[in-house]
């Protein structure tokens, strides 16, 4: 019988990491930690604050971002064509993102949020693709990291609504023009303000929900698949064994398609917030 809060548990947030006991055992004791349980390698607080795997996995992340794009920067720096397959990916995804999402949804604002955009769909990415790194995790199935990274989206909408019209523009901008009398009036766009403001909100809370629930159920399908392995363990060996042929080519084909799944929720959210930048740039 499979236990799900003992699923959850692996692909949720925590203070340590968990490896195989074997890997754990072969650990120098200063980096294990002396009370730390078998298996897992308990992460340290500084001051207040208590380290979790998904704090760590974001830093990971992050720093996976600076060793890709400043070698390529320099790359880019000095001219030329770019060499080799690697590099050649790197900079069709950038051009993409420019030609494709950016300036479509944006328009000829588009350039200034390029380093926004670029940054998002890359920290989502690599952040998507550690959740398929045996023992790691997947930061963007939590809702603080995917809840986090949407108001920084909200933030940047509104931010750019109010420089680029003023407060009272933009405020101005999200009431429709129409012909309505004076007390009516009164009434009426006061209140389609705050709609809109809702709405505003609500579309930045989906846009998190939807990343978290792709990425979080998509590991939690994968998850199950693999205890399988451990669930027939007590029954017969050719049970056991067909069990475990089906469930390694079906965890094989998941992780596939967690690499799709990687590569689109990071354009779906990059485009999505393009999307959302473009409308506060034209206004309604």
């Amino acid at each position: 019988m499979i236990d799900l809060n003992q699923v959850a548990h692996h692909i949720s947030d925590s203070n340590s990491f968990h490896i195989p006991v074997v890997l754990w055992q072969m650990l120098p004791e200063w980096f294990r930690g002396a009370d730390s349980p078998p298996g897992q390698i308990l992460l340290p607080a500084i001051g207040p604050l208590q380290l979790t795997r998904f704090m760590v996995l974001e830093v990971v992340a992050g720093l996976m971002m600076v060793g890709v794009f400043v070698p390529l920067a320099r790359r880019m720096s000095r001219g030329g064509p770019p060499r080799g397959v690697f590099w050649n990916l790197l900079e069709s995804m950038l051009v993409f993102i420019r030609d494709r999402v950016a300036r479509p949804a944006i328009g000829h604002h588009a350039d200034q949020f390029l380093p926004y955009l670029w940054t998002a769909f890359f920290f989502i990415l690599f952040c998507n693709l550690l959740g398929l790194v045996p023992w790691a995790g997947s930061p963007t199935g939590s809702l603080a990291v995917t809840g986090t990274l949407a108001a920084i989206s909200l933030g940047m909408v509104l931010t750019t609504g109010i420089f680029l019209h003023g407060l009272k523009g933009y405020v101005a901008q999200l009431v429709p023009s129409m012909e309505i009398p004076g007390l009516l009036a009164m009434i009426m766009k006061p209140t389609m303000v705050m709609v809109e403001l809702l709405g505003l909100g609500i579309r930045h809370a989906v846009l998190a929900v939807r990343l978290l629930a792709n990425m979080f159920a998509g590991h939690m399908v994968l998850a199950v698949v693999v205890s399988f392995i451990t669930a027939a363990a007590q029954t017969a060996l050719w049970v056991w064994l067909g069990v475990c042929v089906g469930s390694i080519l079906g965890a094989v084909g998941l992780t596939l398609l967690e690499i799709l799944v990687a590569l689109l929720q990071a354009y779906i959210f990059t485009f999505l917030s393009a999307l959302f930048i473009g409308m506060s740039v034209r206004g309604h």
